[in-house]
């Protein structure tokens, strides 16, 4: 068996007890459902012909076990009904866990390459078409083949020859349908990656709403969603037009079992080979007999959609994480913030030419280090292959003297704050989004951490302080006091090791000063990387880096990079004149 195949009949296992009851319920169900024809053919082919003392005693007692069949179908189905939707929707729940799971296991070079409107889809829509298959599936296709075989059986031994016309037809019916089948399996792929493409497309527009209202380009966003609007529909039409041939071939086979058997039982009887009794019987078991093609047919169209589905929902599965902890990581301790590059060198997956090759730093317990020079030459880079965002192409990095290959990565990371230029905020309150620093803080140390960050008296001022909702992507504070609750965050973490990307460079004036103050406060006796375009900010650091396409070109204080004259002096001017 695939691994595919084991990883879909995995999710049962946990519920086996009731999948199985699910099953036994839909056999006896469809048992019922054969039972009540030879009820009509024995009433009207013995009953009825007793004398009319015998035929009431037998008709209320066949009326008493045909209401207790219907107590024990209605029983079944409900069980069916509810209690296997139930596990239907705990597989899913099961599902989603382990996809999300694994997404927070996958590294920022996966999120490179992906949409996140694309992945929604698969999370949402996939995965409910995946547990209907898991839930009806199995059950359609039980309820089915005990009808389809159970009635042959009947059939069969009431008379093999209007059996063997009737039957005939079986072989074309399911040629047919496994044609349609592979043809809607394809549009249907088709249709989920159109629909991916529109999540993808209405995240982006919404996320971006603000800006989209600023240039006033709503059209333009109309236009792009119309396009793959249309796309959609084209594709949704062009599985419909097989849908439309699967139903109407299996309901065109239906009619055809209809003419076939009154035809040939019409010559059988005036040859006497078969009575009337026993032609109303085979005309009842044939809806017995269409009922279970029908639910094949919602069955394929279950299939295609649910397997379509698992396969792009195992398509997250496997890809394997390309960062994880080594098999003898180790946890780190008592960091001191020593940080050493050896012979460092980065180049990003599927591309050919290096960030930066042969990085050599030695950064001692509690530097101030800072990092310049222009747009794309791998500062941010640099600075993500510390906690491991990113994996060195070659080389080593170590904290401590330790290899942070061999320290786990959650270990490694609680040891490392970082403060970016675009601060993500959660929806929700002030004191959630400080206390992401640290879970089971108490609000005291939240509190304490604000004050440290300078946030707390603006925080106060809030319509409900530390309670107040911020919005999705705290919309409702301004650049400067998101920022600061970042840091608040990260002083509520308290790492040894701090990274700040561009923190202050998309603020006004008066809120650089304010975020200095406090980004300074935080560094103090922390082993700090400052990425910074806005020198000014970074005049007081021990040693500055000026990172060129070809590596670190210059290294020093701002004193000794000015007197050199060289980049560091040139972007220094050109700023401050």
């Amino acid at each position: 068996m695939g691994n595919k195949a084991k990883t879909f009949l995995s999710y049962y296992k946990p519920y086996l007890g009731l999948f199985i009851a699910d099953m036994v319920c839909a056999f006896i169900a469809a048992g019922i459902n054969l039972i009540f024809p030879l009820i009509v053919r024995y009433i009207t082919g013995d009953v009825l012909k007793s004398s009319s003392e015998i035929v009431v005693g037998l008709i209320i007692k066949i009326t008493l076990l045909m209401l207790f069949l219907i107590l024990v179908e209605f029983l079944c189905n409900y069980f069916i009904t509810s209690y296997g939707h139930i596990m239907g929707a705990r597989m899913e729940h099961d599902m989603r866990n382990d996809i999300f799971e694994h997404l927070q296991k996958l590294s920022f070079s996966y999120y490179d390459d992906q949409k996140v409107g694309h992945i929604m889809s698969r999370i949402t829509n996939d995965l409910f078409d995946i547990t209907e298959l898991c839930h009806h599936g199995p059950e359609d296709l039980l309820i089915s083949i005990t009808k389809l075989v159970g009635s042959f059986i009947i059939l069969m031994n009431i008379d093999l020859k209007l059996t063997i016309i009737v039957f005939s037809f079986i072989p074309l019916m399911f040629v047919y349908a496994y044609y349609y089948n592979m043809k809607m399996r394809e549009a249907f792929l088709k249709n989920r990656e159109k629909i991916s493409l529109i999540n993808a497309g209405l995240e982006d527009s919404l996320s971006g709403i603000r800006v989209v209202k600023s240039f006033t380009n709503e059209e333009i966003e109309l236009k792009k969603f119309k396009e793959n609007n249309v796309e959609f529909v084209k594709s949704k039409s062009h599985s419909y037009h097989y849908m439309a041939k699967y139903h109407s071939g299996i309901n065109a086979f239906g009619s055809l079992i209809y003419v076939a058997l009154i035809i040939g039982a019409s010559f059988f009887i005036m040859k006497n080979q078969i009575n009337t009794v026993d032609l109303i019987t085979f005309l009842l078991y044939i809806n017995t007999f269409l009922e279970p093609v029908r639910k094949l047919v919602n069955f394929g169209e279950q299939f295609q959609n649910g397997i379509t589905g698992f396969e792009r929902f195992y398509e997250i599965l496997s890809v394997h994480p390309d960062i994880k902890d080594s098999k003898d990581a180790i946890e780190i301790r008592d960091v001191k913030g020593d940080i050493s590059f050896e012979n460092v060198s980065f180049q990003y997956h599927g591309t050919t030419d290096a960030v930066f090759s042969n990085i050599n730093l030695k950064i001692n317990a509690g530097d101030y280090i800072a990092l310049v020079g222009p747009s794309g030459v791998g500062k941010t880079t640099l600075c993500s292959l510390i906690p491991r965002f990113y994996e060195v192409t070659s080389g080593t990095i170590r904290i401590d003297g330790t290899d942070i290959r061999d320290v786990k990565l959650k270990s490694l990371r609680q040891n490392i704050g970082i403060v970016q230029q675009d601060v993500y905020l959660f929806t929700g309150s002030v004191m959630e989004n400080i206390r992401y620093g640290k879970p089971d803080a108490t609000d005291e140390e939240i509190i304490e951490a604000a004050k440290k960050a300078n946030a707390h008296d603006f925080i106060m001022e809030l319509p409900n302080g530390y309670d107040t909702d911020i919005g999705q992507r705290g919309i409702k504070l301004s650049g400067g006091q998101k920022q600061r609750i970042s840091i608040a965050r990260v002083f509520l973490k308290n790492p040894p090791i701090l990274i700040f990307d561009e923190a202050t460079s998309a603020l006004d004036n008066e809120s650089e000063k304010v975020v200095q103050q406090s980004l300074e406060k935080l560094a103090k006796n922390r082993t700090t990387f400052v990425i910074a375009h806005r020198l000014s900010t970074i005049k007081n650091a021990k040693k500055i880096l000026v990172l060129t396409e070809n590596g670190i070109a210059e290294e020093g204080s701002h004193e000794e990079l000015l007197a050199m004259n060289g980049l560091y002096a040139q972007l220094y001017n050109m700023q401050f004149k």
